[in-house]
């Protein structure tokens, strides 16, 4: 039986190729549990590069589990990346979004690359959750698919997109960073204004200021 990468545990992997990782104290907000559901959350200075933050949850004793991935650029002018595996009573769906919050045109070489690898599975039926005020900034290179015993599959194109983004973080020349995290922050702050279904349960279960601590602070890294 094919087993679930570890995709936080992976995207840290990738990134120390490159870079170096400063644990953040997160303090009580590392673990939240209530009602059955637990979140586990830590992230990461990436130096010279910006945030990273690697979040899980479980519920329904283990039959509904997501892992979340969120790598925040701050020194280098690249897209918001966001990687999410949800397994629902053995349903799995996996989403890898990159979000314009670049201070420039991201050129049409580099989408290009991420084109082509969700060309190779085009095979795979999409997945859709509606409509979406982030759905403006977010590119067609985005990665949205779901099904069963599709596990093998879901692990090579998490592998692929959040190799080549490391790669892209790493090679991508400076900018001024103070003007990319207001970038970044004006996202993250719409997110934790509109209620998505994340972010609603979060809110519910633990109330909005540690839900929009966790966005802002902990996930986004602003």
């Amino acid at each position: 039986m094919s087993k679930h990468m570890d995709i936080g545990q992976y995207t840290v992997t990738a990134l120390k190729r490159y870079f170096d990782l400063v644990p953040k104290d997160l303090g009580a907000d590392a673990h939240l549990s209530k009602r059955g559901m637990t979140f586990d959350t830590k992230s990461w200075e990436i130096k010279g590069a910006g945030h990273l933050c690697v979040m899980r949850m479980n519920a329904f004793l283990g039959l509904m589990k997501m892992e979340t991935v969120v790598i925040a650029p701050f020194e280098a002018d690249l897209p918001l990346f966001n990687a999410d595996w949800v397994n629902a009573f053995g349903k799995e769906t996996f989403i890898s979004e990159l979000y314009d919050t670049q201070l420039e045109p991201w050129p049409e070489e580099a989408q290009k690359k991420f084109e082509e690898i969700k060309g190779g599975y085009t095979d795979i039926e999409d997945y859709s959750s509606g409509e979406h005020w982030y759905d403006e900034v977010l590119y067609p290179v985005s990665f949205h698919k779901k099904g069963k015993g599709l596990t093998d599959r879901f692990n090579s194109a998490a592998k692929e997109y959040i190799d080549l983004f490391a790669a892209e973080l790493a090679a991508a020349e400076k900018c001024p960073a103070e003007q990319k995290r207001e970038r970044v922050r004006g996202f993250a702050q719409k997110l934790a204004s509109n209620d998505g279904p994340a972010v609603s349960m979060m809110a519910k279960l633990f109330g909005k200021e540690t839900m929009r601590r966790i966005v802002m602070k902990h996930m986004y890294g602003v």
